[in-house]
């Protein structure tokens, strides 16, 4: 009994023992560090170790001498928006970059991680990372110039890396990456960099455009000279055949003064062309070089007038399209006036002519309906508008001031002669009443009959009293 007592107590605490061994044994994840701090055994040096660092395996933990903790190995982001941080060239500059950072698993720096980083909260780690980033960035940018920190970003991207994690290290963590979002300074500078870069780019476009259309110029000009010289060489060959003929029935000397032609002729036009050619070609430098000068002032031009002068245009342009807008209102509303106008006026018009045509008709109708009774009837109506009219005619006539000339017969009835002509000269009242188809009334008088054999009184037996009664 007492044996089987002793080997149950044995058992258990056998099984107590191997429980405990079991629970002391710990495994660390991969995305953690274990670290075992306490007595972990010592340096090669011969000093103590302050602590043991695993990644990816298991440890025992001895009681009591030994305990463990774990560093976390997720990525931290770091937001570090660098503000006025002074260049090599002592221009102030905005950096706005992003730096994502984690605790190395390097033996060396996960010692270092161990010894500085254990038991920080995460917001720690990224203060303390974010202090060190910001001055070995200020340390770079001082080191560079705007123009390789703007264009050959790589280089500057290197050189924080290189400075950055070399810190970083330093206190158990490493750089994953870096990016910087876009760089600017308050003076302006950097844009003016991209603004020179740009108008060199067009420029080099431009002229390389330039270049291309000069060369084939070139080589349309020399396709053209070749087959002029061509041309001209199988036009002297006939020439030339043809003078040989020639001077087989002609005499030596016409041979001779035609040879010494042609080659005057071939002489000249050389010269011609050589100095058409070197002509061309200066003028195809000068015209190259004001090409460059006129780009380099286009360029200079359009970095500093042409937005404005765009703007102005756009306005410009906007305040023509509402001028001409109102004019085009206005132009249509006038003619709409116009036509309303028109419209009123031939209603008016049409209304005149038909109470007209009515009154008319009514004249008709109390002329018995005789269409000649009733013009007669408003031909008597006028006679008196008729007759002022011709009383008009010679009422302002101051007869003591008119000088007649009589042919210098010195007669002393000239005066009379004119006042009767003058008298004559107006178409009489019976003569207007026979015009319009009517009679003068018996009460005015009546007119004589004209005999054939009478010959008529002469003017100036008439005197102007009797003129006008008779009138």
């Amino acid at each position: 009994m007492d044996f089987i007592i002793y080997f149950v107590v044995f058992a258990i605490v056998i099984l107590s023992t191997v429980i405990f061994i079991l629970s002391r044994y710990r495994k660390c994840p991969s995305d953690k560090i274990m670290v075992i701090y306490g007595k972990v055994g010592t340096n090669p040096d011969g000093t103590s170790r302050s602590a043991k660092c695993i990644h990816g395996g298991a440890a025992f933990i001895w009681p009591v001498i030994q305990s463990y903790a774990y560093l976390d190995l997720t990525p931290i982001s770091i937001s570090v928006d660098l503000e006025n941080a002074l260049s090599r060239q002592n221009i102030r500059i905005n950096v706005p970059s992003r730096f994502t950072v984690g605790i190395s698993t390097e033996p060396g720096i996960m010692q270092n991680a161990a010894e500085r980083l254990l038991g920080l909260q995460l917001h720690e780690i990224q203060e303390l990372a974010k202090d060190i980033i910001f001055g070995q960035l200020r340390l770079v940018i001082a080191t560079m110039d705007i123009e390789e920190i703007n264009t050959d970003r790589d280089k500057f991207l290197e050189a924080v890396s290189s400075n950055v994690e070399t810190e970083l290290k330093k206190i158990g963590l490493r750089l994953i990456n870096v990016n910087v979002t876009d760089i600017t300074d308050e003076s302006g500078y950097i844009e003016a960099l991209g603004r020179e870069a740009a108008a060199k780019a067009i420029n080099e476009a431009r002229i390389r455009v330039a270049e291309a259309d000069r060369a084939g110029a070139i080589g349309e000009s020399n396709a053209n000279r070749d087959r002029r010289v061509r041309v001209a060489a199988a036009e002297s060959e006939a020439i030339q055949g043809e003078n040989e003929a020639k001077a087989k029935i002609a005499e030596s000397d016409a041979t001779r003064r035609e040879l010494e032609a042609e080659a005057k002729r071939r002489a000249v036009a050389a010269e011609k062309i050589a100095a058409a050619r070197a002509l061309s070609e200066a003028y195809a430098a000068e015209r190259e070089a004001e090409q460059a000068r006129a780009e380099r002032e286009r360029a200079t031009l359009e970095a500093d007038v042409l937005v404005k002068a765009e703007i102005e245009k756009q306005q410009l342009k906007i305040e023509a399209e509402a001028e001409a807008e109102r004019l085009r209102i206005k132009a249509q509303a006038e003619a709409d006036a116009i036509v309303a106008r028109m419209e009123a006026e031939g209603r008016g018009m049409q209304e005149i002519l038909t109470r007209q045509a009515a009154g008319f008709a009514q004249i008709v109708q109390a002329a018995g309906g005789n269409p000649a009774d009733a013009i007669r009837l408003l031909v008597a109506d006028k006679i008196e508008d008729l007759v002022k009219i011709q009383v008009e005619a010679i009422k302002n006539l101051k007869i003591d001031k008119v000088t007649v000339w009589d042919g210098g017969q010195g007669s002393a009835s000239s005066t009379a002669s004119f006042v009767s002509g003058l008298f004559k000269s107006l178409p009489p009242l019976s003569d207007l009443l026979n015009m319009a188809g009517l009679n003068l009334p018996e009460f005015l008088g009546k007119q004589k009959e004209e005999k054939p054999s009478e010959a008529p009184a002469p003017a100036a037996a008439a005197s102007p009293d009797k003129l006008a009664s008779e009138s």
